[in-house]
């Protein structure tokens, strides 16, 4: 089974927007206006940002974000782009930094105020922002860091090569979108963010392949850090790919996907070479956000070396979907975090 070093990871140029200095200061004055509005200490209570009215002021002070970065994420949400994936450097955080948390979650959401008003407000021009009480207890933005003892875990909290993989693909109601906002990079600045695009992939595959992954014959282990589900919870049958031929929706996840039979096996094993075959990957550095369109492409990260001093990489991770209604049976009213699945992970 190839790794990520056995392929030359490219750039994603032609996918970057660099924020200017000017439009930067636009876009801090803009979030910190906001910030200034929350109840403090307001973040330290991650249900207080699952309200409507706040959500709303958010939404309606996103309309006066620099012209280039709402024109990008709006094209974003409505076309897409070859790689799947859309990345916007210079994005205002908080001068301030505390250390990054040592167990996985920010002791203070107050402390990130401008990071958090940032991230959200860029989520409502490519959708609503959902979240999921099963994990990281529902919190609207999540704090994705390596944690002491779980440096081999095919999760966020790890740091080994975490595998291509679409976002709670066994959810029925994953996120359509998917960002990451980088608070602080890795020590030695070698943890690539990568993606591969599913319609890059295509022209690699077999027509018997194609016609295999159309089938309903997979199913995906739940993550170890959605829980609630139980260890042994796996999604319905479903297929990995669906709708257009030249531009399907995709759900796949390497590691926690399981193949009914030898021939979806074959057929899974093709389509993560030609994944990787077509990765793209960054370094993100503090103020780069990504976005990953989690129906078209599948994301991971290259391995990297935590020290455990309070200066490791550290995202910020906030989920966005087109539809909300959809998931509105499986939510409190107003609320955006869905409720726990009942156990065997099925609504």
């Amino acid at each position: 089974m190839p790794t990520y070093q056995e392929f030359a990871i490219g750039g994603v140029e032609e996918v970057t927007l660099k924020l200017t200095a000017q439009e930067t200061e636009q876009f801090r004055k803009v979030a910190a206006e906001v910030a200034d509005g929350l109840p403090h200490p307001g973040l330290a209570n991650p249900a207080l940002l699952d309200g409507p009215d706040l959500l709303a002021d958010i939404e309606l002070a996103a309309r006066w974000l620099p012209t280039r970065l709402a024109r990008a994420l709006s094209h974003f949400r409505k076309a897409g782009n070859a790689h799947g994936t859309l990345i916007v450097r210079n994005v205002p955080i908080d001068d301030d930094l505390p250390p990054t948390p040592a167990d996985g979650v920010a002791p203070d959401w107050s402390r990130l105020p401008l990071a958090t008003v940032a991230q959200l407000a860029m989520v409502s021009w490519l959708g609503d922002v959902i979240a999921y009480a099963d994990e990281k207890s529902g919190r609207l933005v999540q704090d994705i860091v390596p944690v002491k003892g779980a440096e081999r875990r095919q999760e966020n909290s790890g740091s080994v090569m975490l595998e291509l993989h679409t976002e709670d693909g066994f959810h029925p109601f994953k996120p359509d979108f998917v960002t990451l906002l980088c608070l602080r990079a890795d020590h030695e600045r070698r943890a690539l963010t990568t993606s591969g695009a599913i319609t890059r992939a295509l022209p690699r595959l077999s027509a018997e392949c194609v016609s295999t992954l159309r089938r309903p014959l997979f199913r995906i282990r739940h993550s170890s850090s959605f829980g609630g589900t139980g260890t042994d919870a796996v999604s319905m049958p479903l297929p990995v790919l669906s709708g257009p031929d030249a531009e399907p929706e995709l759900i796949a996840d390497f590691h926690a996907m399981e193949a009914d039979g030898e021939g979806a096996a074959r057929a899974l094993d093709e389509l993560r070479h030609a994944m990787i075959a077509v990765m793209v990957g960054t370094v993100l550095d503090a103020g780069d956000l990504i976005v990953v369109d989690n129906r078209a492409a599948v994301h991971g990260r290259t391995d990297f070396q935590p020290r455990y001093d309070g200066q490791d990489r550290w995202l910020r991770r906030c989920f966005g979907v087109l539809d909300l209604r959809l998931s509105r049976g499986l939510r409190a009213a107003g609320s955006h975090v869905c409720e726990p699945l009942p156990p065997g992970g099925r609504p």
